[in-house]
């Protein structure tokens, strides 16, 4: 018997026949023994129709209430699932994110989970139940509803194993694991066994929509054994795993994420010197954008250009507050691009193996792509470029590196 902690998303319960087929799923592990712990997300669209009411609304709407109204799409699919476990003589029981008392900081729309209370929980398992708990959402210490950010169920899911000392946090999601690039991009792309949680960390961080970030980290942190599986097909899925195996070690290469959603911004003729960078960046942090590629070049007068990027959502709010800061500076001018994307080869094997960068460049030059800022780790290479040559990029560096083929990793 194992304890598991199941997530789904969306899609996987965007219609009251894909909820039947998540309870007959859920109902036949606990069938044969094991204790089963469910996150889900609102159904498919739910949170966009939110979203959309608000903005009808108001173009501002205050953070607070947002969280208190996208809250409710979650409390809707947990309460018709655990209907639908019942009916199959199943006993269940829903939690909000509040019941459960997972406890968040006070960041609106992008809190993150500071303590998780599962007393509650590990009470109703020893009663024989499964336990179904909203994702995305918690409260902060003042009681106030808040919310996790976009794909905030996975963190929610992962956060809950890490709790409950789960044997496995099985996020069921559309896809059935983990590719060497986004299918829809390149169509021969190569399902992963596994992947180790560095990789899977890198590949969340530049753009792979198949895990949140925050999630791939707390699995890491407090090592959760994790994989990534279809809620529409049989099969193993990936596992995201702190080993690093003979296969990985041989894969120079193990994938190609990307990310549309990026903004570029760049303040010019700032001066040279000592705590510059602080005095534009400091800002930026404190209004809870965050910061990824930064380049910055000096000019032959002595001053300097900063350029960073951005999710594209915060570029107007970076640029007005890049704008203040220029005029404190006496910058002459703050330009901004939301024409832009990041690629960026992954892999533990780059480690023991040059050239990288190198093949990487060649095969951008080969198809004519320009690259426009740079960004290395131990184990990624990424490089910002036009949006217009995504695919063709990924497709390019996919082939180039051996990444196509039938079979799996």
């Amino acid at each position: 018997m194992s304890l598991l902690v199941q997530k789904y998303g969306g899609t996987s319960v965007g219609s009251i026949e894909r909820i039947e087929a998540v309870a007959e799923k859920v109902a036949g592990f606990r069938a044969r023994g094991d204790d089963v712990v469910v996150v889900v997300s609102a159904m498919s669209g739910e949170t966009n129709r939110l979203v959309n009411l608000a903005n009808n609304i108001s173009n501002a709407p205050p953070s607070r209430e947002m969280d208190v109204l996208l809250s409710t799409g979650e409390q809707v699919t947990i309460a018709l699932l655990s209907m639908t476990l019942e009916r199959k003589g199943c006993p269940a029981r829903s939690y909000t994110g509040a019941q459960v008392r997972i406890l968040t900081d006070n960041s609106h729309t992008k809190a993150r989970i500071e303590e998780v209370d599962v007393h509650r929980l590990q009470a109703d398992l020893k009663l024989g139940r499964v336990i179904v708990v909203a994702g995305f959402q918690g409260t902060d210490c003042d009681g106030n509803i808040t919310t996790l950010g976009r794909g905030g169920s996975d963190t929610t899911a992962v956060a809950l194993a890490a709790a409950l000392n789960a044997d496995e946090c099985q996020i069921y999601t559309d896809v059935d694991g983990v590719y060497t690039t986004d299918p829809r991009v390149v169509e021969n792309a190569r399902r992963l066994d596994s992947i180790t949680f560095e990789e899977m960390l890198e590949m969340a961080s530049q753009g792979s929509k198949v895990l949140q970030i925050r999630a791939v980290e707390f699995a890491g942190k407090y090592q959760v054994p994790l994989r990534v599986l279809s809620s529409f097909e049989e099969g193993p899925g990936t596992l995201i795993t702190l080993d690093e195996d003979e296969s990985m070690e041989k894969a120079v290469v193990s994938g190609i994420a990307f990310n549309r959603d990026e903004a570029k911004l760049t303040i010019q003729g700032i001066p040279d010197t000592p705590g510059v960078a602080h005095r534009i960046l400091g800002p930026i942090g404190e209004a809870n954008i965050e910061v990824d590629v930064i380049v910055q070049n000096v000019a032959e007068d002595g001053t300097t250009a900063l350029t960073f990027t951005v999710h594209r959502n915060d570029m107007a709010q970076a640029q007005a507050l890049l704008t203040d800061i220029a005029k404190e500076l006496k910058a002459p001018s703050v330009l901004a691009d939301a024409d832009i994307v990041k690629v960026a080869l992954v892999g533990v094997g780059m480690r023991s193996h040059a050239g990288v960068a190198s093949q990487m460049f060649k095969t951008l030059a080969e198809n004519d792509i320009n690259i426009k800022m740079i960004t290395t780790s131990e184990i990624k290479i990424t490089v910002v470029i036009e949006e217009k040559h995504l695919e063709l990029a990924v497709r390019a560096l996919h082939t180039s590196f051996g990444l196509e083929g039938s079979g799996q990793i």
